[in-house]
């Protein structure tokens, strides 16, 4: 009897203390809801006003602190391309990391622990260590060595020189252990038993991951991709070095050329301006447009993972 009454005190305590700990969840959602929505609410306040036609797709001819005449299309072309090229980037190694990570590495082995380390590590490296890192590897010795090679003798810089290329292979490896952490719990969600019959069936290990693991993880690769894309875009200090330009007259036509940034072109609004009252509604606006842009092309990768998602509930 004593034992029956124990055992039903520790399990109302246990329902008493999940209750707690669930209203504390719950209070805490609530309060990173609510300040989410007062720095949302305090941008699109001050920003709404600015944003117009005009003000998207003019550039900085007239002046980049003019508030009548400024505007963000050479920012958002270049924030646009910045990402893209990076995903470009980024993708296929963290995928073939992630792949050679859970398929075929030794889960003991003192490489798959290096790596895993190495990962690790780079999750944790400060932003701007990256624009350094980019400045000393690719501009000075990747950018001059093949300006060494393909152009001996020119006194003008081509590729040794910040660039856009630069800019996106440094956020590349910024967001790779992103891609490589969320590619893994992809691959790590498909069950053994579809590698066992493709394997069954006289497939190849190489057969196996291309047309049967990789398309059924493929909705939580993109899921990495996305976190990438989020990340990505509103990094400001590994582009400062390596191909950001403070200013421009037109659009880059190439790789090898600087580009404006909206993450950056707010840094500067924020610091270099002669005025910060008649440049704060450009301020503003610069931070709606950023935000709007970033959340449009995590939603074409959202529409192009539930497409996918859809494709293979109906082939299963």
């Amino acid at each position: 009897m004593a034992t029956t009454s124990t055992g039903q005190f520790r399990s109302e305590r246990k329902d008493y203390g999940s209750r707690v700990f669930g209203l504390f969840s719950g209070l805490a959602t609530l309060l990173i809801m609510a300040i989410l929505a007062i720095l949302l609410g305090n941008v699109f306040y001050h920003g709404w006003g600015t944003i117009s036609w005009r003000f998207i797709t003019g550039g900085t001819e007239a002046g980049m602190f003019d508030a009548a005449h400024a505007g963000v299309f050479p920012m958002v072309f270049g924030t646009a391309a910045l990402v893209i090229l990076m995903s470009i980037f980024v993708l296929p190694m963290g995928v073939i990391t992630a792949i050679y990570l859970t398929e075929y590495a030794r889960a003991n082995s003192l490489t798959t622990r290096v790596i895993r380390g190495a990962v690790n590590n780079l999750a944790g490296v400060p932003s701007i260590v990256f624009g350094l890192f980019g400045v000393g590897f690719f501009i000075n010795f990747v950018g001059q060595g093949m300006d060494g090679i393909l152009y001996p003798g020119k006194p003008e810089p081509i590729w040794g020189k910040p660039a856009l290329i630069w800019s996106s292979l440094t956020l590349a490896i910024l967001t790779l252990p992103v891609v490589i952490v969320a590619t893994e719990e992809a691959l790590r969600a498909i069950p053994q038993g579809l590698r066992e019959a493709s394997l069954a069936l006289g497939a190849s290990k190489l057969e196996t991951i291309v047309r049967i693991v990789v398309p059924q993880a493929a909705p939580g690769i993109l899921t990495g991709a996305i976190l990438a894309v989020s990340r990505g875009a509103g990094e400001v200090a590994p582009i400062m070095f390596t191909g950001a330009a403070y200013y421009m007259a037109e659009l880059p036509k190439s790789l090898t050329d600087q580009f404006m940034e909206l993450g950056y072109h707010v840094y500067v609004l924020s610091t270099q301006s002669p005025n910060i009252e008649q440049t704060r509604p450009i301020l503003f606006g610069t931070v709606i447009v950023l935000l709007v842009l970033t959340f449009a092309l995590n939603l074409v990768a959202i529409f192009v993972r539930m497409h996918m998602r859809r494709k293979l509930r109906s082939i299963s």
